[in-house]
């Protein structure tokens, strides 16, 4: 599902450096982001989004890398049910 909404790197480091990027897919277990800053593939991120009025603070690994496009793939990890129930809702909700 396609959608345009900030996400915000928490990580101190990452946050100085790509204080917004924008992600242009997003599912219930994980999200496609454009960002200018180079990540490899297994790197660990934590992000911040808020999506139809709901907070997320998510973990994730980065899964792809497309330098061209300037993309990330990011694959959540260490979701609380109640969070990957929120994030489904979320989720279907943009698509209708």
């Amino acid at each position: 599902m396609t959608a345009k909404f900030a996400v915000r790197f928490t990580q101190a480091e990452d946050a100085a450096r790509a204080l917004r990027v924008f992600s242009i897919n997003v599912s219930a277990g994980g999200l496609c982001l454009r960002t200018r800053k180079a990540y490899d593939v297994g790197a660990q991120v934590r992000l911040s989004m808020d999506i139809e009025g709901e907070q997320f603070d998510l973990t994730g690994v980065v899964a792809w890398v497309r330098d061209e496009q300037e993309a990330i793939g990011v694959r959540f990890t260490d979701v609380s049910d109640d969070d990957r129930v929120r994030l489904h809702n979320v989720v279907e909700r943009i698509k209708r």
